[in-house]
């Protein structure tokens, strides 16, 4: 049977690769444990979630090699970051359901996760878990409960934490009365590794601290009452903390056994976009290092039983385009067959752009040709609309051909988190873009349209996308069952409507951004980006009045006069820029 264990874990001092052996042991003996393991990292108040973008690189650089090793894993390893992370993964805990929730736990004195240990208690729906530490080695365990609620539950913790089986409980019993005490021979034979009882019916705390020595670790219910008046001000769990210096586990019961007390499971409220963009940034932000591994990116597409297509648009690249399919077909379809296949999609280049290509050994498809009932439209939107038609893969990744200092890099690191990461369904690449002046680079220029125009706009009508670091980027990817569910543009606003569509059909979570580090390629003049904002605008336009009902674009001039400035001329010229927008594939005949 399945039983569902997520893992939360606040620093990376100790392995997590002990926590999963430990959550492994303490699932029933009948039971299958599938593991989710989650890296927290909390953010200070006082600062933006997009702080914690670097800490969350290092959880994943951690967590993704034990994914991979670990078969026990579920899902994959993420890391969370909030200022109070812990409260999401409570929640995640919640949506699963999880049958155990295990917390490295910062002790009774500080915040776990931006929660406090009464705080975690009242908030957890399932079986609960705090756990200060993984002994460091094998010892007998001290397992601590006032009553019978969380009974099977601790002993299961006592016995993972004691580790070979050699290894003895002592069970320390807090009873209110030596005569109301339950028969514990009873436990006993019930659990042969129960080897002692002591039951006390005062100084609890110090009893317990007694009785730690010679123990490697102390199981407590995490049922005992806070104190009363009169009484310290300290709850049981804070005394004993504060004598005891081996590892220390609270678990409670989401089912208590033999009482109907269980606390109630506290829905938190809804955050404002600024913190989701945050937290979105520091989570979904990766950089095409973390899928270096091929082995590992090939098991895990083995492991899913995905295909994987790659898609070069192209229009007149003749200089370019051989080292392009060449570099990346050697990498990730020689050497390692990551790619299904490479197919390039022309759009009727009057170079020697398609001859160069079929020399290569890819199959070449010019838009045009490609569901021929639809009709053509000129623009790269419309070649990688059509291009849904010819490629094949679960995994769909595009990347232009126009680059100069073309890498594996460029599509290992689109289609690595697809891979890790099941619930996204679309992946941006983002790179540092100098421009290329007279065979020299100029660092800190490229970019122009994203900046002056794209950026703005994401910011004041789709903030949600306000963290995408370059939403026009060339290099994409994303599942085929999402891909197709939506319109693309054929022109210039393909990938602005990509970004906007996509957000609002799968939400925020559904995208992410990989830094694919530095790309160089020949860059458009001024007159060709001031083509391309104004195609961008009018889908923004468009989707604004999607968005509002009012019919914004029927008002708006579609036509641009760019002014002309040449030895022998000085004019305004004319030009009809449309993104026209094409329907999902999925609506299409014959697709």
């Amino acid at each position: 049977m399945p039983y569902h264990i997520l893992i939360a874990l606040d620093d990376r001092t100790q392995p997590p690769q002990v926590w999963a052996e430990i959550a492994a042991a303490i699932a029933p003996n009948n039971a299958e444990p599938l593991l989710h393991l989650r890296g927290m990292v909390t953010v200070p108040e006082d600062q933006s979630l997009s702080e914690g973008a670097i800490a969350a690189q290092a959880w994943r650089d951690l967590l993704m090699p034990l994914s991979r090793a670990n078969t026990a894993i579920h899902d994959e390893a993420r890391a969370v970051v909030d200022h109070t992370p812990l409260a999401r993964v409570l929640d995640e805990a919640k949506a699963l359901p999880a049958d155990l929730l295990i917390i490295q736990w910062c002790g009774a004195f500080a915040l776990t996760g931006g929660l406090t240990t009464e705080a975690i208690l009242e908030m957890s729906s399932s079986d609960l878990v705090l756990l200060s530490a993984v002994p460091s080695a094998d010892g007998d365990s001290l397992l601590a409960l006032r009553g019978g609620p969380n009974l099977t539950l601790g002993v299961r913790v006592a016995k993972a934490l004691s580790g070979a089986a050699e290894n003895t409980i002592t069970l320390f019993h807090a009873a209110d009365s030596r005569y109301d005490a339950p028969d514990l021979e009873i436990v006993m034979r019930g659990e042969p590794k129960i080897s002692r009882v002591v039951t006390s019916v005062s100084g609890f705390s110090a009893g317990i601290a007694r009785e730690a020595h010679g123990h490697s670790a102390v199981v407590m219910g995490a049922a005992f009452r806070r104190p009363e008046a009169g009484e310290s001000t300290e709850s049981v769990i804070e005394r004993v903390s504060r004598h005891i210096t081996i590892p220390m586990a609270l678990v409670r019961a989401a089912h208590p056994e033999a009482t109907a007390f269980h606390a109630p499971y506290i829905q938190t409220s809804d955050e404002d976009a600024s913190r989701r963009v945050d937290r979105w940034f520091a989570e979904n932000t990766f950089h095409s290092r973390e899928f270096a591994d091929l082995d590992s990116l090939l098991a895990l597409k083995e492991k899913r039983g995905e295909t994987i297509s790659l898609g070069l648009p192209a229009l007149n690249e003749e200089e370019t385009v051989e080292q392009v399919i060449m570099t990346l077909k050697r990498a990730l379809m020689d050497d390692a067959p990551l790619l299904d296949e490479i197919v390039l999609i022309d759009s009727n280049s009057t170079d020697n752009t398609v001859a160069i290509a079929e020399s290569c050994g890819i199959p070449v498809h010019r838009h045009p040709d490609i569901l021929p009932h639809m009709g053509s439209r000129i623009g790269k939107g419309e070649a990688l609309w059509k291009s849904l038609g010819v490629l094949t893969g679960d995994i769909v990744a595009w990347v232009d051909t126009d680059i100069t200092n073309i890498h594996p890099r460029f599509v290992y690191g689109l289609i690595g988190p697809l891979l890790r990461h099941p619930h996204l369904q679309y992946v941006k690449g983002f790179y540092q873009r100098p421009i290329k002046v007279d065979d020299k680079l100029q660092a800190y220029g490229g970019g122009r349209v994203t900046e002056l125009v794209a950026r703005p706009m994401l910011n004041l009508f789709y903030p949600e996308l306000s963290g995408v670091v370059q939403p026009l980027s060339g290099e994409y990817a994303g599942r085929r069952t999402a891909l197709e569910q939506v319109p693309f543009f054929t022109g210039y606003g393909v990938e602005t409507g990509l970004l906007i569509d996509l957000l609002e059909r799968f939400g925020l979570n559904s995208i992410a951004q990989v830094d694919l580090e530095v790309r160089v390629h020949h860059n458009q003049p001024l007159v060709g980006l001031s083509k391309m904002s104004f195609a961008i605008l009018q889908v923004f336009i468009d989707r604004l009045t999607d968005r509002y009902n009012v019919a914004l674009l029927d008002q708006v001039n579609r036509s641009m006069k760019l002014i002309i400035q040449e030895p022998e001329r000085f004019a305004l010229e004319v030009n009809a820029i449309t993104d026209e927008e094409r329907p999902p594939m999925v609506t299409v005949k014959g697709s």
